[in-house]
C-alpha cells in the first residue's frame, strides 16, 4: 500500500452511522395492475360527476323547462291588426312558452307560440292570414288527412292527421286561421285549444 493511505478493513468500525443501500419498491407494470385498482379509479371519477348531476337536478331544478315571456311578439302581432290575435288563457303553471316569433311572409303574417305542455309534449300554436291552402301543407305536411272535428271550449276544430307522428287541430275563421300542432301522444291539444278566447 501507498505511504498516503491510512484505511485499512481493520481500522474500519460499525459505528451505526454509516447505513445499507436501501432499494427503492418496484413500481408495479400496468400488467400487474388489479381490476379492483381500476375500479376504485372509476369510482373516484363518477363520484363529483353524481354529485355535480344531483345538485343541478335538485337545486336547479335542471329538468324544469325554461320560459320566455310571450309579450313581444303578441305586441308585434297586435299592432301589425293582420288578423286578430288571441292568447291562451287559463292555462296551468305547469304549462311553458318555449318560444314566440311573429313574422311578416308573403300573404299575410304568422304568430307562432311553442308550449311544453304538462305531458312535457311539445306543442306549437300558430296563427296566420295566409291563405289556408298554401298554410295547411306548409305546417302539416303535404298530405295531411282530416280526420274528424274536436269540441275544444265553444268551437269545433277539425283534427288532422300531420306529418308522422303528428296531430293537429285546425280552425278556420274569417281573416284567421288558428292550428295546434303537437305529438300524436300527447293529451294537451284540446286543452290548449279550449284556452283561446
Amino acid at each position: 500500500m501507498t505511504a498516503g493511505v491510512k484505511s485499512r478493513a481493520a481500522d474500519m468500525v460499525n459505528n451505526g452511522e454509516v447505513s445499507s443501500p436501501s432499494v427503492a419498491p418496484a413500481t408495479p407494470s400496468r400488467g400487474d395492475r388489479r381490476p379492483r385498482d381500476m375500479a376504485l379509479s372509476i369510482g373516484i371519477l363518477i363520484v363529483p360527476i353524481m354529485l355535480v348531476l344531483l345538485f343541478y337536478r335538485l337545486v336547479l331544478d335542471g329538468d324544469k323547462p325554461v320560459s320566455i315571456d310571450a309579450a313581444p311578439a303578441l305586441e308585434q302581432a297586435r299592432a301589425a291588426a293582420a288578423f286578430p290575435v288571441s292568447e291562451p288563457q287559463g292555462l296551468g303553471e305547469d304549462w311553458h312558452v318555449q318560444s314566440a316569433l311573429f313574422r311578416r311572409v308573403e300573404g299575410g303574417a304568422t304568430l307562432r307560440l311553442g308550449y311544453t305542455a304538462p305531458d312535457d309534449k311539445p306543442l306549437q300554436l300558430v296563427e296566420s292570414s295566409v291563405a289556408t291552402t298554401t298554410l295547411i301543407p306548409a305546417e302539416l305536411g303535404n298530405q295531411p288527412k282530416a280526420t274528424g272535428t274536436v269540441q275544444a271550449g265553444s268551437r269545433a276544430w277539425q283534427k288532422y292527421e300531420a306529418r308522422a307522428g303528428e296531430v293537429a287541430l285546425v280552425l278556420l275563421e274569417k281573416g284567421r286561421t288558428m292550428i295546434i300542432v303537437g305529438s300524436d301522444k300527447s293529451e294537451s291539444l284540446d286543452d290548449l285549444a279550449a284556452a283561446l278566447p
